[in-house]
């Protein structure tokens, strides 16, 4: 009676682990598949390397401005808060 429950529970054991790698296996199929799909019918635009840097230099120089007004606005905290 025991090998009995021991041999039906390898077999669900096996059955489950099946199950889930052909699950694992087919979901790495679709998305193979659906990338293939992506990049064939939505494909990446050519950027221009100029534009680009020129956008992020204005990036760079608003993130310079806004890190600028913070430190003054902290500065400007601290100074009302020893006065007070």
């Amino acid at each position: 009676m025991e090998a009995n429950l021991v041999s039906e529970s390898i077999k669900f054991m096996i059955l489950g682990m099946g199950i889930v790698f052909i699950f694992l296996y087919l979901l790495v199929l679709l998305m193979q598949f659906q990338a293939w799909i992506i990049s064939k019918y939505f494909p990446e635009l050519p950027s221009n390397s100029k534009k680009m840097q020129k956008i992020d230099q204005i990036s760079d120089d608003e993130e310079r401005a806004r890190v600028a007004a913070i430190v003054g606005a902290v500065i400007e905290y601290r100074k009302s808060k020893a006065k007070s």
